[in-house]
């Protein structure tokens, strides 16, 4: 049977779950993810797991932080003075705003808000973590 490899369609079933075992995504039951490895489309270590498998078989691998949305950057939480912001915008604690940056669009979390100021966070949520996925290789197309 074929072994999955760098360069390879293949469709996955996964389940991501944190060090306390809270689900984060999952696509079991629903429409299998499809992407192909080599070509960045998924953090590193997801992809890697993959390689080597083959169609039908499952594996559980553990993710590095630094392998899955990198460490957490306490320089990606900004304090911005209201009086910056555009005049009657009032971003709610929750709400992901995306700014332009010479890099491309930005996309942050707001974490706090006072009549003064409003805190954002550009840290991937799961920045920072470890994670452990359940993954079933459905298919190499």
């Amino acid at each position: 049977m074929a072994q999955a490899k760098a360069g390879d369609t293949v469709r996955v079933f996964y389940t991501g779950r944190l060090d306390d075992g809270t689900v984060f995504d999952s696509n079991v039951g629903g429409e299998a993810l499809t992407f192909t490895l080599g070509h960045g489309e998924l953090i590193s270590g997801f992809e890697d797991a993959v390689v080597g498998m083959e169609a039908g078989h499952s594996a559980t691998v553990r993710i590095a932080a630094n392998e899955a949305y990198g460490e957490r950057a306490e320089e990606r939480v900004v304090v911005i003075d209201r009086s910056e912001l555009p005049a009657g915008f009032d971003p709610k604690v929750g709400q992901q705003l995306r700014f332009g940056s010479p890099d491309g669009a930005v996309v942050v979390l707001v974490t706090a808000a006072t009549e003064e100021t409003v805190t954002v966070d550009g840290n991937h949520p799961l920045a920072g973590k470890d994670l452990t996925f359940e993954i079933e290789l459905a298919e190499i197309i």
